[in-house]
């Protein structure tokens, strides 16, 4: 998996989210896109939105048909997130990437129950309260409850608060 890609992609959302920006832009590739959607199902952004380099018309947004992609064209499609406020503070505060492109850390089902519960397991600490740990599994990326109830495990991505 592009590990550093999604390095990239963490730190581009923190930066975003303490900008108070309500649209951003990542590259469009499978890595982003996966831990986007998995983020988008645990409540964390707004939208997730194929396009091209402009934003799409925040109207249309959520019903927006997603633009061709040819060869041509590849290079320049992004993914358009929308962030989420409460408060005015950001939903998406802090997102820390566990696995990172020179140590690669993986966690078992029995280990991510542990780390679930708030138990430290090796090099992972367990969550806390308002935590959410995200794992690229042979199912997709999932959140560590959802892998643990689904009996998977795999690669540690990141934590979330």
């Amino acid at each position: 998996m592009g590990i550093g890609n999604l390095v990239h992609m963490f730190s581009h959302l923190q930066n975003a989210t303490r900008a108070h920006l309500g649209l951003t832009s990542i590259p469009n590739n499978k890595y982003n896109l996966n831990l986007a959607l998995a983020l988008h199902r645990a409540g964390l952004i707004a939208s997730v939105t194929r396009g091209g380099p402009t934003p799409p018309d925040p109207a249309t947004l959520l019903t927006a048909e997603p633009e061709v992609v040819t060869t041509a064209n590849v290079a320049t499609r992004r993914l358009w997130l929308g962030l989420k406020y409460w408060n005015n503070k950001p939903v998406l505060r802090k997102v820390q990437a566990v696995s990172r492109p020179s140590r690669l850390v993986t966690a078992t089902m029995p280990q991510l129950s542990k780390i679930s519960r708030g138990f430290h397991v090796g090099q992972i600490k367990g969550l806390t309260l308002g935590e959410t740990l995200f794992v690229s599994t042979d199912l997709g990326v999932l959140e560590a409850r959802e892998a643990v109830e689904r009996k998977v495990g795999g690669l540690v991505l990141c934590r979330v608060s």
